[in-house]
């Protein structure tokens, strides 16, 4: 596997280079073909760091951006998008296939205000400024519900010290799950962070908020198998 010399950090995670992989396919191709003004790979994101607003969105720099981490086939990013098109927003997903999916899906809904990277979360900080993004929201990421796999989960003490630097005061994390037993360790971690509190609830579709909640795509599944879904709101103050 061919990883990026850029940082000798040991937390620092790696991932193959997509212009080094011997076989292309119709995703990496598009990454960075036909939706590279709008979809980046894991060598031109963090160039656009400090220069979203201007150089990406070429929008005014008081404009909120906010962040999904892990959009998935991106279904929540194109809804949002849609719905606050006076907010910008970049989405993180690994995946090549879901990546793109993610922004054609805004782009055929018209979405001007929506970009996406191919990038890992626990390498956020390289992708933006102190203070450079607003809400952030992270829909079922992998549990890792194996003894030996919680440090790879993304709600972790770390990766919440590093967005609160990255997020502007009074924005908001929203991280949602199906797995109890990544929410229950989340939890902990979250007591552990800077972040207020402002709801939580082990079963968010019997919830007060449960109408202004969207149902991701991954959630639809899990709502017909009775699965009961997990969900929190956090504050930087």
């Amino acid at each position: 596997m061919t990883t990026s010399p850029r940082d000798n950090n040991s937390l620092r995670r790696q991932i193959n280079i997509t212009t080094e992989l011997p076989h292309q396919t119709e995703y990496t191709l598009a990454l960075n073909g036909e939706y590279s003004h709008v979809a980046f790979d894991e060598m031109r994101a963090p160039l656009n760091k400090g220069k979203w607003r201007s150089d990406v969105f070429k929008a005014d720099a008081t404009l909120p951006m906010d962040l999904e981490v892990g959009t998935g086939n991106g279904t929540h990013f194109a809804h949002y998008a849609q719905k606050h098109p006076s907010r910008l927003v970049v989405g993180l997903e690994l995946k090549y296939k879901p990546l793109i999916q993610t922004i054609r899906r805004a782009l055929n809904a018209n979405c001007t205000n929506a970009a996406v990277a191919r990038f890992h979360a626990f390498n956020v900080e390289e992708l933006f400024n102190e203070g450079e993004i607003d809400n952030v929201f992270i829909h079922f990421p992998d549990p890792w519900t194996s003894p030996k796999k919680p440090k790879n989960r993304v709600v972790c003490k770390r990766n919440l010290d590093i967005l609160h630097r990255l997020q502007k005061p009074g924005s908001i994390i929203e991280f949602k799950t199906d797995s109890l037993v990544y929410f229950e360790w989340a939890m902990e971690e979250i007591q552990q962070s800077q972040y207020k509190i402002l709801f939580e609830t082990k079963d968010l579709h019997n919830s007060p908020i449960k109408d202004e909640n969207f149902e991701t795509a991954f959630e639809k599944i899990f709502l017909r198998e009775g699965i009961k879904i997990n969900f929190v709101r956090l504050q930087k103050v």
